[in-house]
């Protein structure tokens, strides 16, 4: 499953009618719409927010969660069960510790605790070794991906992890669905051919949508074609009706 990751309600709504199956959301565009850096804990209220409006949606969301916008396991279950309530399908959260990792015992801990509160939601337990360059290898994380499904991870999510022969090492060991960030090196079928089940595409969807801005201000700016496909006032507004 590819699972596009949006930013804001139009995002996320053009996604759905584009045709994905399932949207997600990404933790740096949430927080840096609102003037927030990222994996800094200080978006939690911002990323309800999105979700209550997500949740219109015809499709399942699942919402990136950061860390968990705290280190106390019932103030993260709270999270997740306050999202389960509002129809959110699924979370995802990350061990990294902004340029470290979580201790995997501290790690454990909130996922049981979110699986205990809100079972019903589906848990991506990203596990950021590769991401972070900390401990980059399989076995290292492959220790910490079988402690989070031990303690009720329904998925695992490796991102950075780049090399086929790691992939496919990972996905091979794991009896819950691997996630990995879109690779442009390897295509949707490959990846599939190597394990992984749900291919993210992380912030790249927001940084593309700054660019494609600023591209086009400075294409009005010196007087140059604009780019085509621009969506019409109409079909943006529609969006949100």
């Amino acid at each position: 499953m590819l699972l596009p990751n949006a930013w804001d309600f139009a995002s996320a709504a053009a996604l759905a009618a584009a045709g994905f199956d399932a949207i997600g959301t990404t933790s740096l565009g949430v927080a840096a719409v609102h003037g927030l850096p990222d994996a800094a804990g200080l978006a939690r209220d911002e990323t309800v927010a999105l979700a209550r409006r997500l949740v219109r949606l015809p499709c399942p969301v699942t919402v990136d969660i950061e860390a968990g916008f705290s280190a106390d396991p019932r103030e993260v279950a709270d999270l997740a069960s306050e999202l389960a309530d509002i129809g959110v399908a699924g979370i995802n959260m990350e061990d990294g510790r902004g340029a470290r990792l979580a201790d995997p015992t501290t790690q454990v801990a909130l996922i049981r605790a979110v699986k205990r509160h809100a079972p019903e939601i589906f848990l991506n337990a990203r596990a950021d070794t590769y991401w972070l360059g900390v401990d980059a290898t399989v076995p290292a994380t492959l220790d910490r991906a079988r402690r989070y499904v031990d303690a009720g991870a329904d998925g695992i999510f490796v991102p950075g992890l780049l090399r086929e022969e790691d992939i496919a090492a990972v996905t091979a060991a794991l009896p819950v669905p691997v996630n990995v960030l879109h690779l442009p090196a390897l295509g949707l079928n490959r990846l599939a051919d190597l394990g992984v089940r749900r291919v993210s595409t992380g912030s790249l969807l927001f940084r593309a949508a700054l660019h494609a801005t600023v591209t086009t201000a400075l294409a009005v700016r010196e007087g140059e074609p604009l780019p085509a496909g621009i969506p019409g006032y109409a079909e943006v507004d529609a969006l949100s009706r």
